[in-house]
């Protein structure tokens, strides 16, 4: 199942500008009545005000590079300049990527905006513009894998967070699927087409320069800067842990649910598919596959051996010189702290709304039903193990918990391992509330934690159930760490019992719920045995 539903954006209204706007000698200032108005590198913008305080400057499809549309497979290009204040109030188009179904659960969060290869945009929330503030600036890296998605989601509307801790909130698009990760340096030696591999990561570091460039402008520290994301968005946060372009652009990062970029394509496996895909449209040389129409390249997407779906960035001795995580964490981020970890049952959505019958599995079922995530190792062994750990699981149980393992929490694990042998501390966390939506079968799924980090549980309804005093509990609880985490390096708040960085001796980890508690080691019988018997991470 395509996650992409959950990470799509809505266009806002438009603001029409006031012809007395205008600009004081720092560059970026509110003007006439509630627009306020930021002037960029290439020209002004005007936004809106939002928040419960109607006091966070909100300007969304600002412009951080030039249209890719005419330039397919090449690195992003400076925006043509422009003269007049434009409004910067919707959304700019989501990248190209393949149609994905509705998941019902993600229904709060849908704001489709359409496509187009114009899609380098990105969004800011700020309390602050040209104030002299230096407040941490967090910048989210959407989910969707490297495939789908948007910055443009309802659940990642900043304005609470800006609010609530007086950050400045970043969110992006970057080119994705085919268009961001093929690899097409062994089919073509044109320069140009060099980087292909790395474009949507090339993306990124190109907005983090954005940022950098008008960190004075937005309100913010060019020096306290936070990526964070969940699910794919955590991968990219991994892989911009490895790449020297990336060097001094973010201080601390946080991966949420996504930790399986340990390791990216090497050419060996990404040149056959970047072959693939040529043949699937029926081309016969690189220009011809940058000149196609984007709706084709996107069908011969879908029809090839990738269906759209299947792409990685490639340690192309370039942007990646070597892995992120693997054998070990690359020191090139040596210096930056890190916050990782997973929710309890991640597989219970991928898992369980895409194929419910395995909500009820039988013992006799299981075997079969674990036999993709387990390659190699001994499904008897492991269903024993799980069962001697877990003695009330059921067979349901037992599926999600190692599908889980596999997909998410091994990796999660592995990455804060390798990282706690590195100067800068690594905190671990799990979050185990669980949702009441789907009569309470999803228990704590892949991405619930979005609406808690974000603090917008009323944005989150289809997805956290109604607004409660425990749903309030977690977004102040996991909110605030977040915040902590931004501004200091470290996620102790107050209102946390105390929570030590981790490491492979005790294996300090925060248990988000109404009642946080740190546990050394949980579930040490399940890690153990599924550490031991399964592969680190998916195959490459």
């Amino acid at each position: 199942m395509r996650l992409r539903a959950a990470m799509i954006g809505v266009a806002a209204a438009a603001l029409s500008v006031s012809a007395c706007t205008t600009m004081d000698g720092a560059g970026a200032t509110a003007s006439a009545g509630n627009v306020p108005q930021l002037q960029t590198a290439y020209g002004a913008v005007t936004g809106s005000r939002e928040g419960a305080s109607n006091d966070v400057n909100v300007f969304r499809g600002i412009r951080y590079a030039a249209t890719t549309e005419g330039r397919r497979f090449q690195l992003a290009a400076d925006p043509e300049p422009w003269t007049t204040a434009r409004p910067a109030t919707e959304f700019g188009s989501e990248c190209p990527q393949r149609p994905s179904g509705d998941v019902p659960v993600f229904k709060s969060w849908e704001n489709s905006v359409g496509t187009s290869e114009d899609c380098l945009f990105l969004n800011v929330w700020t309390r602050g513009l040209s104030d002299g503030k230096k407040r941490p600036i967090m910048v989210w890296l959407h989910g969707g894998g490297y495939v789908t998605g948007s910055g443009s989601s309802n659940g990642y509307d900043g304005s609470r967070l800006a609010e609530r801790g007086d950050v400045v909130v970043v969110t992006l698009n970057h080119r994705l699927n085919g268009l961001g990760y093929s690899y097409l340096a062994g089919l073509s030696d044109d320069p140009k087409y060099a980087d292909s591999g790395n474009l949507g990561s090339l993306d990124i570091v190109k907005a983090l320069e954005w940022v950098r460039d008008h960190a004075d402008e937005i309100g913010g520290d060019a020096g306290n800067v936070t990526i964070f994301g969940e699910s794919g968005g955590a991968a990219k946060v991994s892989t911009l842990m490895g790449m020297e372009q990336a060097r001094g652009l973010f201080q601390r990062a946080i991966a949420q649910s996504g930790s399986m970029s340990l390791a990216g394509f090497t050419p060996r496996l990404a040149t056959p598919l970047a072959k693939d895909l040529m043949a699937t449209a029926g081309v016969s040389s690189v220009e011809e596959l940058a000149a196609m129409p984007i709706d084709d390249f996107v069908e011969a997407m879908m029809k090839s051996r990738s269906k759209a779906a299947f792409y990685r960035p490639v340690v192309d001795g370039r942007s990646l010189t070597r892995q992120p995580y693997a054998p070990d964490a690359n020191p090139v981020s040596a210096d930056i702290p890190l916050l990782v970890g997973t929710n309890n049952n991640e597989m219970r959505l991928q898992g369980g709304l895409g194929s419910p019958e395995n909500f009820a599995l039988t013992w006799e079922q299981l075997p079969a039903k674990l036999t993709p995530f387990v390659d190699d190792a001994d499904v008897g062994e492991i269903i024993a193990g799980m069962r001697k750990a877990h003695p009330d699981y059921d067979a349901s149980d037992v599926f999600f918990q190692v599908a889980t393992f596999r997909n998410y929490r091994n990796t999660a694990l592995r990455q804060a391992e390798r990282k706690s042998a590195q100067a800068a501390p690594v905190y671990m966390y799990r979050l185990d509330w669980k949702t009441p939506v789907e009569g309470g079968r999803l228990e704590t799924p892949h991405a619930l934690d979005i609406a808690f980090v974000f603090d917008n549980v009323a944005r989150s309804l289809s997805y956290t159930g109604p607004e409660t005093a425990q749903t309030k509990r977690m977004a102040d609880l996991m909110a605030d760490a977040w915040i902590a985490f931004a501004r200091t390096g470290n996620p102790n708040t107050a209102a946390l019992p105390q929570w030590p960085a981790y490491n492979v001796q005790q294996r300090a980890t925060m248990i988000f719920d109404v009642d946080p508690e740190v546990v050394n080691d949980p579930d040490s019988a399940e890690r153990e045995l599924l550490q031991r018997v399964l592969p680190e991470g998916r195959s490459l």
